[in-house]
């Protein structure tokens, strides 16, 4: 990848660009004018005067929030491919790697969709846009589980991770889905941080933290997700990704778990994690521990820009955008349903 001495030659550009794309993230100001709206038209108006422009400008009225959630994922998917289109290895493998997660929740989406019976043309539109790849046409004419397990196996970028994960199409029925999404889960996720161990640098600094983290959200949901199924102890293990922090004591303290507090008392012994929990409840004011996840990725994130010359700022500027969606999308949801309680439950950035 390069020191700090030759990292601008291929990447500086991009390095660049992805920092003014950064800046143009909302802020507190304009959360405070956006809750404040009492209409969508209003929400559009306001969102005018910020970096997204004449976003919603080609829609006629009245906008449904759909249509507002698929225009935030359209500008964030052109700023992506923008740069991954004409950058130089090893950023573009990275980049890449970016995409394998949306891949794998596509996938699930069309084997889930197949299992009920769904036509595949009917799933597509709902896959994500970050997660589409040149394969997906050849996967469209899949009409079973078994024919799209075959597609996948072979056509695919993902064919590594399934590899790993299944050695038999039969294994794919309604019981098995959520498993075998965790297991893909584990391998792309152990493989990404390998790939990023190996770039080293600063690159390696600011990723291996942001993957760690993300590896331990997806063992402390899978764990808490488990107390009301019949899996074993050692399934469970076997779900987790081994490139966090809690890896290997606090996973096996985890997989024995039976209740929420219990994991709870858990994470009470590893500084990072200990205040997880902290104001989440089932009460009208309280956060649901996905929101501290979400908030606790978004320092994460911030943090990935304090430094220079490293992969990481592409990492990060990708999760803070769709917080950023997920921001506006609620707010827009509130204000549709006529509802604004809790339209200010949403998770600022700056």
């Amino acid at each position: 990848m390069g020191d700090m001495t030759t990292f601008n030659i291929d990447n500086g550009y991009f390095e660049g660009l992805v920092r003014g794309f950064r800046s143009g993230i909302l802020r507190r100001t304009d959360y405070h004018n956006l809750v404040e709206c009492e209409t969508i038209d209003d929400l559009k108006l306001h969102l005018q005067g910020t970096d997204y422009g004449p976003l919603l400008a080609n829609d006629p009225a009245p906008i449904i929030v759909q249509t507002i959630d698929e225009r935030l994922k359209e500008r964030l998917v052109h700023e992506f491919t923008h740069i991954r289109n004409q950058c130089f290895q090893p950023l573009a493998l990275f980049l890449d790697y970016m995409t394998y997660g949306y891949m794998i929740d596509n996938i699930i989406l069309l084997i889930t969709g197949t299992l009920r019976n769904r036509p595949i043309a009917e799933l597509l539109p709902r896959c994500h846009p970050l997660g589409q790849f040149e394969e997906l046409s050849t996967i469209s004419i899949a009409q079973t589980p078994a024919e799209l397990f075959n597609c996948v196996m072979v056509d695919t970028p993902l064919a590594p991770f399934f590899s790993e994960c299944v050695s038999d199409e039969n294994d794919l029925d309604e019981m098995n889905i959520e498993i075998l999404r965790n297991k893909l889960y584990k391998a792309y996720l152990e493989d990404f941080y390998s790939f990023c161990e190996k770039l080293g640098g600063v690159t390696a600094e600011v990723m291996c933290p942001i993957l760690a983290f993300e590896a331990d959200r997806r063992a402390i949901t899978i764990t808490i997700n488990s107390f009301r199924t019949d899996l074993l102890k050692d399934d469970i293990e076997n779900l987790f990704p081994k490139c966090g922090r809690l890896y290997p004591e606090g996973l096996k303290f985890l997989k024995n778990a039976e209740d929420k507090d219990e994991v709870r008392r858990i994470l009470e012994r590893y500084g990072n994690y200990g205040h997880l929990f902290a104001g989440v409840g089932d009460g009208p004011n309280d956060k649901t521990l996905e929101d501290r996840f979400f908030e606790e990725e978004v320092k994460l994130c911030m943090l990935a820009f304090e430094q220079q010359f490293h992969f990481g700022v592409f990492y990060a500027f990708v999760k803070l955008k769709e917080q950023e969606n997920r921001n506006i999308v609620w707010i827009a949801e509130c204000i549709a349903q006529k509802n604004k309680a809790k339209i200010e439950s949403y998770i600022p950035i700056f």
